[in-house]
């Protein structure tokens, strides 16, 4: 329902809830997030294991700050369905939950990483950046 219950007639493309959400201006994709929380907290009662709902968490998480992003952040919607992955990542674990739960486990490990470098640029650009503007005052 949140990511393919419409058929866009003449092609094969769906849209749910989710998508048509995110057209709404400051709020919309929160709102498709809050709605997403639904399925995780779902796969929580099933008792999904961590590393899993972590991954289920990162999916929405990256589907409502990119989905943010106006006009780009629609298509990207579209694209990246959150709601169908979690789906299909609830049912691997619940099918093989021991590799569903190591790939989940990977998978959540890298998201951490990039974040920590990301971070890391962040703050020391925002370093090179404060020590160029210091020396552009002194300058003058």
């Amino acid at each position: 329902m949140l990511d393919e219950a419409i058929r866009i007639p003449g092609t094969n493309i769906r849209i749910g809830l989710d998508a048509l959400l995110g057209l709404v201006p400051g709020g919309g994709d929160v709102a498709g997030g809050l709605f997403s929380g639904l399925i995780i907290l779902q796969a929580a009662r099933d008792g999904a294991p961590t590393p899993v709902l972590g991954r289920m968490l990162a999916n929405v998480v990256i589907d409502v700050v990119l989905g943010a992003i106006p006009i780009l952040g629609d298509v990207f919607d579209v694209a990246w369905r959150a709601n169908s992955r979690n789906v299909r990542l609830l049912d691997a674990w619940r099918e093989r939950p021991t590799a569903t739960k190591r790939a989940s486990a990977f998978s959540v490990a890298a998201i951490l990483i990039a974040l920590l470098v990301l971070v890391a640029l962040a703050i020391w650009g925002s370093i090179a950046a404060l020590g160029a503007l210091l020396d552009l005052l002194r300058a003058t």
